[in-house]
C-alpha cells in the first residue's frame, strides 16, 4: 500500500491568539482531487502553506510524500491566488516556466536543455506554446493563469496546490482551466481552494469544508446543510446551474460547527 500525500494529524495554529486552524485532520492519496471550501478568514490559504512547509503549526503533525513538507520541495506545484510579480519585468513566458525548474536544478545553476524541453512541454500542455517568447506582462488573465500552472508543473509534482485558480476569469476561461485541472488529476494530486461551488460539485472528486475547523467529504455532493455547517449560517443554493452563487440569509458570519 502507498503512503499518503498528505497526512495532517490534529493540526492546531493561532495567530495574535486567534484560532485560525483547530484540530485539523485531513489524509490524501495519490490521485486525490480535492477542493478546500470555505468562507473568508476560514483558513484555507493557511493551510495550503502549511501543507507547503511556508507556515509550521503550533502544534501537530505534518507529512507530505512521506516526510516533512520542508523535504518535498520540488515535488510540489503551487499556483498562489495572487501573482506577486512585477509584469513590467523584462522575463518572457518561457523564463517564467522555466522558474519551476530552480527547486530541481538549484538557485545559481544555469538551465539545461532538458529543462527547457520540459518548460516547452508544459507550455504546450497548457496550449501557450504560441506565446513561449512572449513578455508576461502582455499576456491576458487567463493566459497568465495557465503561465503559472506551466511554472508549477514543469518539476514533474506529484501534488499540485491551487488558491483560486479561477478568481476574477470569465466563464469561459474559468471552464477551461476546470477541464485541464479536471486531465491533471488522471495524473497527480490535486488540491485546489475554490469559490465555485458551481464547478466543484461538477469536476472534483471530494470536498473538505473549512472554517477554522475542518470537515472532508468523501462526495462533492454539497447540500444545503454542508454550506450551513462551513459558513456557519443558513446558506441557500441558486441557480442550479454553471456556475452557482451561494447566498446566505443573513450577513453574520459564525464559526464552525459539526455536520
Amino acid at each position: 500500500m502507498s503512503q499518503p500525500v498528505v497526512e495532517l494529524r490534529d493540526v492546531c495554529l493561532s495567530l495574535n491568539d486567534v484560532p485560525v486552524l483547530e484540530n485539523i485532520d485531513l489524509t490524501l492519496e495519490r490521485d486525490d482531487y480535492v477542493a478546500i471550501l470555505g468562507p473568508n478568514g476560514s483558513g484555507k490559504t493557511t493551510l495550503l502553506k502549511i501543507i507547503l512547509g511556508l507556515i509550521e503549526p503550533d502544534r501537530g503533525e505534518v507529512r507530505v510524500l512521506g516526510g516533512p513538507p520542508t523535504r518535498a520541495h520540488g515535488r510540489v506545484g503551487y499556483v498562489p491566488q495572487r501573482f506577486e510579480f512585477d509584469l513590467t519585468f523584462p522575463i518572457s513566458v518561457l523564463e517564467l516556466v522555466l522558474m519551476g525548474r530552480l527547486g530541481a536544478r538549484g538557485l545559481g545553476r544555469r538551465f539545461r536543455a532538458e529543462d527547457q524541453q520540459r518548460a516547452l512541454a508544459m507550455l504546450e500542455r497548457v496550449s501557450l506554446t504560441g506565446l513561449a517568447n512572449r513578455q508576461i506582462g502582455t499576456l491576458s488573465g487567463g493566459q497568465l493563469h495557465r503561465a503559472l500552472i506551466a511554472r508549477a508543473l514543469a518539476s514533474a509534482p506529484e501534488l499540485l496546490l491551487m488558491d483560486e485558480p479561477t478568481a476574477s476569469l470569465d466563464e469561459r476561461v474559468g471552464r477551461s482551466l476546470w477541464e485541464l485541472l479536471e486531465e491533471l488529476s488522471q495524473e497527480m494530486t490535486v488540491v485546489i481552494v475554490s469559490h465555485d461551488v458551481g464547478a466543484i460539485s461538477r469536476y472534483v472528486r471530494s470536498v473538505a469544508c473549512l472554517n477554522v475547523r475542518l470537515h472532508y467529504h468523501q462526495s462533492k455532493e454539497l447540500t444545503p446543510e454542508v454550506l450551513e455547517a462551513t459558513y456557519g449560517c443558513p446558506v441557500d443554493l441558486l441557480a442550479h446551474g454553471h456556475p452557482h452563487r451561494v447566498l446566505h440569509t443573513h450577513g453574520g458570519e459564525g464559526g464552525s460547527k459539526d455536520d
